[in-house]
């Protein structure tokens, strides 16, 4: 297999993840290292992607992770699963909407073998649910492409602490809440990194 599946027990800083992405990005052009699919946890942390504006911040007095990634801010921490990776786009049609797409169609596929309906946004990427006739965001999105590699990931709220996101505009979105997988069904969702993994590999190998 072309694509190497990393899963982390341990909360893994933010710094660190970026850190291990960008050498593996490296590695990976030079064909030293094979493709990567890592699902890990981080410590509680706010991070900025390249489009976010200060207006967004509504506590001031929160630090922020500003990052290479696209997209606005957003919180991670405890009870969230993120999913990175780091994909080889030179071997897929260099098709980065295409590539999008393929993303949010796996996250959906897996949430519904766990029976939650979910769909994306054309006009506010990430994935979502509609909840007793509201939609809420369950799925968030960020993308960045150095020489058709592409990496960093998405995020899937599980049962993170909500509170949090009430310091910031989440993904510069002001009329939409977020959500849990918790709080739209409980059941177990130990094995959703391995799911997800998996999934990906499906789509993605060649």
């Amino acid at each position: 297999m072309s694509i190497e599946i990393k899963i982390s027990k341990k909360p893994i800083e933010y710094s660190k993840a970026i850190n291990f992405l960008e050498s593996r990005i490296d590695k990976i052009l030079k064909n030293d290292e094979k493709e990567l699919i890592w699902i890990l946890e981080h410590p509680s942390i706010y991070t900025a992607g390249t489009i976010y504006k200060e207006n967004e911040i509504i506590d001031k007095s929160i630090d922020l992770y500003k990052t290479n990634r696209g997209g606005k801010i957003t919180y991670h921490g405890p009870g969230q699963l993120i999913c990175y990776f780091a994909l080889n786009l030179n071997k897929r049609n260099k098709d980065i909407r295409k590539f999008l797409n393929n993303i949010e169609s796996v996250i959906i596929k897996t949430l519904n073998e766990y029976k939650i309906i979910s769909f994306a946004d054309r006009t506010n990427i990430g994935i979502w649910v509609n909840n007793k006739k509201k939609i809420k965001k369950i799925g968030a999105i960020g993308i960045k492409v150095k020489k058709w590699i592409a990496y960093h990931g998405f995020s899937i709220n599980i049962n993170v602490n909500l509170k949090k996101y009430k310091k910031i505009v989440p993904c510069g979105i002001k009329d939409r809440d977020i959500i849990n997988l918790q709080s739209i069904k409980k059941q177990n969702y130990n094995n959703l990194g391995k799911r997800i993994a998996n999934n990906l590999i499906t789509k993605f190998k060649i």
